[in-house]
C-alpha cells in the first residue's frame, strides 16, 4: 500500500514513521509512506498557503490551489494521463464521519490513499466539493491541526495489511474486530502480588478457554462499552447471556465487577 500525507509539518511525522511495526512494514516493503509539504506547490516568494475567509470571520483558511497541485502532481506520478481512478482522497477534518474500525478495514483494502491534513479554521470548500473523496474525524474534539489524525489513521491501517503484524490472528481477535471489546489478556508469572491468573486459563481445557473468553467479551462490553451491543450483531448465545447480566440490576453489576474472577 502507498499512502501519500499532505501537511504543513512533514517533520512531524519523522519518529512515528521511524520506529515500531510502521518502520518494520515499510522496510519489508509491505507499504511506502510518502510526505508532502503543501508549501512546496505554491508559487509567490512568501510560500502562502492561507488567507482570511472571505465575508470576515476568525482564523485563517487554507487555500485552494497548493492543495489541488500538490493531490494532482501525486496522480501524474502513479497513474497514466488518461486513466480515471478511484484514489481515495481523504481530508482529516472534526467535521468528517466518526474513525472506526470498519473503516480501517475498508480503507486497507485500497492499494492507495492520499490523506490531507486540515489546519486553522479548515480548507477552503471547494477542496471538499470537487477534490476529496472522504473525510474522517478521529473524535468529536478539534486539535491544532490533521497530523496526528493523519498518524492515527495510517497506523490503524497499516496494522492490518497482511503480513504486517506477527501473527494473522491478531486483528481478528482484538478490540473492535468484532464490535465489541477484547478479552482480558494475562502473562507470567501466574500469581503476581497475591492476584491470581484465572484458573480457566491454565486448565489446557480448549473448549472451557473459548467459552470463558467469550463470555468475558460480553461481560467487558457490557461493563465498559454498552453501546456497542445495540450496534453488533450478537448470536443468540451471547443475546442470552447479555440478557441474564441485565436481568438484575443489583445481580449484574455484581457479575460485572467480577469479570475477570472465574
Amino acid at each position: 500500500m502507498r499512502i501519500d500525507i499532505l501537511t504543513l509539518f512533514p517533520k512531524m511525522f519523522e519518529t512515528p514513521f521511524s520506529v515500531g511495526i510502521l518502520k518494520r512494514a515499510i522496510d519489508r516493503n509491505l507499504a511506502s509512506l510518502n510526505l508532502h509539504n503543501i508549501r512546496d506547490h505554491t508559487h509567490d516568494k512568501h510560500r502562502t498557503v492561507d488567507d482570511y475567509p472571505y465575508s470576515g470571520g476568525p482564523g485563517m483558511v487554507l487555500k485552494p490551489e497548493p492543495i489541488f497541485e500538490t493531490v494532482e502532481s501525486i496522480k501524474s506520478e502513479i497513474l497514466p494521463e488518461d486513466e480515471t481512478d478511484d484514489l481515495p482522497i481523504i481530508l482529516l477534518t472534526p467535521q468528517g464521519r466518526l474513525f472506526s474500525q470498519q473503516i480501517t478495514r475498508e480503507l486497507s483494502n485500497y492499494d492507495h490513499l492520499i490523506l490531507i491534513c486540515g489546519h486553522y479554521e479548515g480548507v477552503d470548500e471547494r477542496v471538499r466539493e470537487h477534490l476529496v473523496t472522504d473525510e474522517i474525524s478521529i473524535g468529536d474534539y478539534v486539535l491544532t491541526g490533521g497530523e496526528l489524525p493523519a498518524m492515527v489513521v495510517t497506523d490503524a491501517v497499516v496494522r492490518l495489511l497482511p503480513g504486517v503484524l506477527g501473527s494473522e490472528a491478531s486483528p481478528q481477535e482484538e478490540s473492535h474486530a468484532n464490535g465489541l471489546l477484547e478479552y482480558p489478556q494475562y502473562t507470567r508469572p501466574e500469581v503476581f502480588r497475591g492476584w491470581f491468573v484465572p484458573q480457566v486459563l491454565l486448565s489446557g481445557n480448549h473448549a472451557q478457554i473459548t467459552q470463558w473468553r467469550q463470555e468475558q467479551v460480553i461481560r467487558r462490553t457490557l461493563k465498559r462499552r454498552p453501546d456497542l451491543l445495540d450496534r453488533t450483531n450478537l448470536d443468540p448465545a451471547e443475546r442470552q447471556l447479555v440478557e441474564r447480566l441485565t436481568s438484575s440490576p443489583k445481580k449484574s453489576k455484581l457479575n460485572l465487577d467480577k469479570e475477570s474472577i472465574k
